[in-house]
């Protein structure tokens, strides 16, 4: 199974991913997680991301594709994976699927986790609150929640039109997105068609 997970800053991806995981024995591919890892291990890719975040700028499409290319190369990934924070705009969209499908591994199921803009302020201002942050106020949340949708809208219908994307309810408890999770992928499996 080769899953992509989307959805907006607070919609619990990282929760969901985690849950994943460990339920169907995929591994996580986090492209936060790959970067740093890249730079602490000083390969080529690494290099030349630490040099352009040492600049204070953002990596670019090509570094983190490399980056995800190198993961895929390796043996635990042939069973399948679950992608989690790329590809965010729709360049990288185009680039991720030319490169599975170069390498025979398309995404089978995209998965967006879906939540209202309101439930998803409420979800990380509580959070910050709990851990003393000031840096998620309502404001932050509200512009980051823009970008999302301005940059991800386009990657959400791109996958709907490959016929691969699944909304899933995102409100309720970790247990229930969960369940409702697994029965979009167990229906998809079945070959019953799911709602995008």
């Amino acid at each position: 199974m080769r899953i992509v997970l989307l959805g907006p800053p607070g919609s619990g991806k990282g929760t969901q991913a985690a849950r994943l995981v460990e339920a169907l024995e995929l591994p996580h591919i986090s492209t936060g997680v790959l970067l740093r890892a890249a730079v602490e291990a000083g390969s080529d890719l690494g290099r030349a991301a630490k040099a352009v975040m040492d600049r204070g700028e953002l990596v670019s499409d090509d570094i983190m594709l490399g980056l995800i290319e190198e993961r895929l190369g390796e043996d635990d990934v042939r069973a399948g994976f679950i992608l989690d924070g790329y590809p965010r705009n729709l360049t990288q969209a185009r680039a991720l699927d030319e490169l599975l499908e170069r390498l025979e591994q398309p995404v089978q199921d995209a998965l967006l986790i879906d939540v209202n803009e309101e439930e998803v302020v409420h979800r990380i201002a509580g959070r910050a609150a709990e851990e003393g942050r000031s840096d998620d106020s309502e404001d932050v949340v509200r512009n980051r929640l823009r970008v999302y949708t301005e940059q991800t809208a386009p990657v959400v219908d791109f996958y709907a039109a490959k016929g691969v994307l699944t909304r899933i309810l995102g409100e309720g408890s970790v247990d229930e997105v969960f369940q409702r999770i697994m029965g979009a992928l167990k229906a998809r499996e079945s070959g019953a068609s799911t709602p995008a």
